[in-house]
């Protein structure tokens, strides 16, 4: 059945609303800024409306569902709020305020799944360009000039336990067991041949999780090789039931459907198996130091990265590093999520290229940490027209010159400006839900990075025009 995703606004006004109306119920300042801005630049709406609609044969039929408005709206209503799907729809729910600005007014709002299915059909790309459109719609207004730029990396960590080898081929025996249970359960005959050894595999796990640095060097070894063959067996097993199973058909369609797609399941949960078997061996048997390229840290979010920043509170972090560049105003210009662990120097140049296509030309102060120091990125700064280039140096013996240009006053006032992005990062963790995506795939991971950052700029945007209507007044 297909869902009515095209429809911008409801034409119908019920008689609630008009009471509503009539009485004068007004928004949060914040969310009034924000729903004046979004009400101004139907572009936005656009961008969302075509993600919708994507591989709908006729989007214009079927049963009446959430609208494009009300998805690009609760979506930015999560992220400023920072909560997850059942609190949204409790929040919209129970406050005419939020139904007012999601676009629900005295409608009918639809369970939490609802809202989950809608956010699943947008891409990052679509919550890029809409965050591109909202910083140039910023340009437009004059809330931004682009003359000063902050730059700075961050982790943000995926929603896995930290991963050890053993964990890893006890998190590949118990899944890959429990799919070919559910199979059996579908099929009329159940599976043929297949042991459950989830018992033994979690004892494996449980002894080598135990052991004393001393057991370690004389008992680790047995132990994983034994965790190792148990692991392989099941795998083996595994793949022998997709094979003989492949021709059993259920009674019932929905129930075949439900087997090939287990089958599909277990097919790649075993590929990931062969992947943590393959560097459990190497690492714990062979003794081979595995590049972490080549290895894999969760078998359920497999793009997970390591990522070592050298902090003394947390040295080694899981997840994906993401960069970000802001403006002087707060409003985040560009951000990336990256793969690896890539050095910060690398993007420099980049960040001066997309700021140039936003703002025209170079900023006039270009600022960041000394991770980002390099004689190419200082050269590519000054050729770009950047007249303050506020990058420490990194390691060495500093010349006099630069000695004293890192303790000159305009080099101190840029650093000082370079710490506001911390504060950033810090809101954008607690208050908008980026610390731990607790998503599943590197799409939403994306999704979930955007989407907080689109919130931050909405939420900017709506202060800044808020204090210049004030001092409008003030003047008036």
């Amino acid at each position: 059945m297909a869902t009515d995703m095209t429809r911008t606004t409801d034409p119908q006004i019920s008689f609630a609303d008009l009471e509503f109306i009539r009485q004068g119920i007004q928004l949060d300042p914040t969310l009034q800024a924000i729903s004046q801005f979004i009400d101004q630049h139907p572009t936005l709406v656009e961008s969302v409306r075509q993600d919708l609609v994507r591989g709908l044969k006729r989007p214009d039929t079927g049963r009446r569902g959430l609208t494009t408005e009300q998805v690009l709206r609760s979506l930015t209503l999560m992220r400023v709020k920072n909560l997850d799907y059942r609190d949204l729809r409790e929040r919209i729910a129970d406050g005419y305020t939020l139904r007012r600005f999601t676009r629900f007014d005295s409608r009918h709002v639809p369970k939490h799944d609802a809202f989950n299915r809608s956010f699943n059909r947008l891409t990052s790309m679509t919550i890029e360009a809409v965050n591109d459109a909202v910083v140039q719609a910023a340009v437009d207004l004059g809330i931004e000039d682009g003359r000063k730029l902050r730059v700075d990396t961050t982790v943000v960590e995926t929603d896995i336990h930290r991963p050890s080898d053993s964990t890893l081929l006890w998190d590949s025996v118990r899944v890959v067991t429990r799919l070919v249970g559910r199979l059996g359960d579908l099929l009329p005959g159940g599976v043929p041949a297949f042991t459950n050894r989830t018992r033994c595999a979690r004892r494996r796990m449980q002894e080598i999780q135990r052991m004393t640095p001393k057991q370690r060097e004389r008992r680790q070894v047995g132990k994983y090789r034994e965790l190792i063959q148990t692991a392989e067996q099941v795998v083996e097993n595994a793949r022998r039931v997709v094979l003989r199973t492949k021709g059993i058909r259920c009674a019932d369609l929905m129930d075949d459907i439900m087997a090939n797609g287990l089958r599909k399941e277990i097919e790649r949960f075993c590929g990931l198996a062969d992947r943590v078997i393959d560097q459990a061996r190497r690492r714990v048997l062979e003794g081979e130091a595995v590049p972490n390229n080549e290895k894999i840290f969760s078998i359920f979010e497999p793009h997970t990265d390591l990522i070592m920043r050298g902090k003394a509170d947390k040295p080694v972090e899981f997840g994906h590093k993401v960069f970000l560049a802001e403006s002087a105003c707060g409003l985040i210009t560009q951000y990336t999520v990256l793969d690896g662990n890539p050095c910060d120097a690398d993007h420099a140049k980049e960040s001066l290229k997309g700021h140039k296509e936003t703002f025209g030309r170079a900023p006039s102060l270009y600022s960041s940490d000394r991770g980002f120091h390099s004689d190419d990125n200082e050269r590519a700064c000054r050729k770009a027209g950047v007249k303050i280039v506020c990058i420490p140096q990194r390691g060495g013996r500093k010349t006099p010159e630069r000695e004293a240009y890192e303790k000159s006053t305009a080099f101190k006032k840029g650093q000082r400006f370079r710490a506001g992005i911390e504060g950033r990062i810090s809101v954008l963790f607690r208050g908008r839900g980026m610390k731990r995506a607790l998503v599943e795939g590197r799409e939403h991971f994306e999704l979930l990075v955007g989407a907080a950052v689109l919130a931050n700029n909405l939420m900017r945007i709506a202060h800044l025009l808020i204090q210049k209507q004030k001092r409008h007044r003030r003047a008036a």
